[in-house]
């Protein structure tokens, strides 16, 4: 499996500033490539791609001096972005669905730059005393909390609230099997709780960003206040940048727990292919379901069963939360009400725990329809 592991760099005031101004050239270089694509199009309707802006990249080092201080690979994977966001564009265009063409990045919209290749004898590699060496910019040390698995592919350096941090991403991560436990689960994620099991365990929602509503709203008038430029700006910018990343940094945390817990105690976990992107559009629940973070733990917890050797299946979300996991009768009832009750059976259950045996049920019902078909196609030896 593919894994990638995250250090923060402790670099010199000066290093810092070689870094920012990487950074800075790499966002000039993205915004200039998409605009000769935009303006190609628009003016001659010629698709420009990433082999003929590459074929340019010499030219544009000897008209400007300062991006031969940056290191080639590292500017072409620049290109390899733009080119990547221009696929992204037309797959969605054919798809049907909102298209979203590329935008041009902004200041603090474009954060991390990329060496792709890391080997002991290349651009990025390490020194025999655990430093990273970075080519055209420097020895950087590196705060090493863990243990690197798998062979190292390529390493993004990325610029946070709180500082620079470096990525790498590592192909043939060995994983680590946990014993199987014989159960399965289906669990049903919620606003009021943040999931519910099929066997009635609850994990609480903790909301996060709610109880730091106080303090974000607090740090951000402080910006609102200083005057615009001004270092005393800047300062403020900071203070609301950490903020935030605390409650993000809260919310990863808590998702990465929840599903440990979830995969030691399940061999198989069923859950909703919930549309997360379609549902925050209620402006009523948005600012609720994005503090849950649905898709993130879903995320999470993929990943995580991958590492485990564990399986997390998505089954169709249509009326799990109408249906009577008792005798299977459609109840309507609307998000207010929380306890369902069946007149048919007369069973008596808490909405969610309710969704999550139907959940159970259907993922189970799809995985013996796939054990079926494959027995359907398996080929009969002629006779």
């Amino acid at each position: 499996m593919r894994k990638t592991y995250k250090y923060k760099l402790e670099p010199t005031p000066a290093q810092a500033r070689a870094l920012e101004t990487v950074l800075w050239r790499c966002r000039e270089l993205y915004n200039a490539a998409l605009e000769e694509r935009k303006r190609a199009w628009e003016m001659r309707r010629v698709s420009v791609n990433f082999a003929m802006q590459s074929a340019q990249l010499p030219a544009v080092k000897e008209a400007r001096p300062e991006y031969a201080e940056v290191y080639g690979q590292v500017l072409q994977d620049v290109l390899h972005r733009v080119d990547k966001a221009f696929q992204a564009f037309f797959r969605r265009v054919a798809n049907g669905e909102k298209p979203g063409y590329p935008r041009f990045q902004g200041r603090d919209r474009y954060a991390s730059f990329t060496y792709p290749q890391f080997d002991y004898h290349g651009s990025a590699r390490f020194m025999e005393d655990g430093t990273l060496l970075l080519a055209k910019i420097g020895r950087f040390r590196v705060r090493w909390h863990r243990p690197l698995e798998g062979v190292i592919k390529t390493v993004t350096i990325r610029h946070g609230a709180d500082g620079w941090y470096a990525c790498f991403s590592c192909d043939e991560v060995p994983t680590r099997p946990l014993p199987p436990r014989g159960r399965d689960t289906g669990i049903d994620v919620g606003l009021k709780v943040f999931l519910v099991t099929a066997h009635g365990e609850i994990t609480e929602n903790p909301r996060h960003l709610r109880k730091a509503e106080k303090a974000l709203r607090r740090a951000q008038r402080r910006v609102s206040r200083r005057k615009k430029g001004s270092s005393r700006r800047k300062k403020a910018v900071k203070l609301l940048a950490r903020k935030h990343q605390k409650v993000q940094r809260q919310r990863r945390d808590f998702h990465h727990k929840a599903a440990l817990a979830l995969l030691r105690a399940y061999d198989t976990i069923y859950l909703e292919d919930l549309p997360v992107a379609n549902m925050i559009r209620n402006h009523r629940l948005a600012k609720s379901i994005s503090d849950a973070g649905w898709a993130q733990f879903r995320t999470i917890l993929e990943g995580k069963a991958v590492y485990a050797g564990r399986r997390v299946v998505a089954v169709p979300p249509a009326y799990t939360s109408q249906d009577c996991s008792g005798c299977g009768k459609r109840v309507p009832k609307s998000l207010s009400v929380r306890t369902h009750v069946c007149p048919s059976c007369g069973l008596v259950l808490d909405r969610d725990e309710n969704a999550a045996h139907n959940i159970l049920r259907a993922g189970q019902a799809r995985r013996g329809a796939v054990a079926v078909a494959a027995v359907l196609n398996r080929e009969v030896p002629s006779l």
